[in-house]
């Protein structure tokens, strides 16, 4: 098995095993755009069009329905007013970490049976994958 596929299988268990419970009823593409809100600065209407591969209307509409369920505001950019730049809300914070995260718990449970050497492996091992991951995109 190829090194890939056991980190996509080792991961599927992770996430399987360790997310929280599912409380709020969320879509994939509704996670996604969270996301993207999350990672990158900035993000607009046409971003999200964009990053999904879907018409700017459409992606306008995912975006009030996100506005009206509060994950999601508006602000106008400060360095162009032109521009309506989308945030995460606390609740739309919440959400996203909810639906994409570890739970937190459960991991400090598993680093508990741990020593450090260990710790620290896994630790670097993530950091260094998450760092490379960023010239993915």
């Amino acid at each position: 098995m190829r090194s890939s596929s056991k980190l996509n299988q080792y991961w599927t268990d992770l996430y399987f095993h360790l997310h929280y419970p599912h409380g709020e009823k969320i879509t994939h593409q509704m996670v996604r755009v969270l996301q993207l809100i999350d990672k990158k600065d900035r993000v607009v209407v046409n971003d999200v069009a964009n990053y999904l591969d879907i018409s700017h209307n459409t992606a306008s509409e995912h975006v009030k329905r996100m506005i009206h369920k509060n994950y999601i505001e508006k602000k106008r950019d400060l360095e162009d007013e032109r521009k309506v730049i989308l945030r995460l809300t606390d609740i739309g914070k919440k959400v996203l970490h909810e639906n994409t995260s570890l739970d937190e718990d459960k991991l400090n449970h598993i680093f508990s049976q741990m020593d450090e050497v260990e710790i620290e492996l896994i630790t670097k091992a993530f950091k260094l994958l998450s760092e490379r991951s960023k010239s993915c995109m």
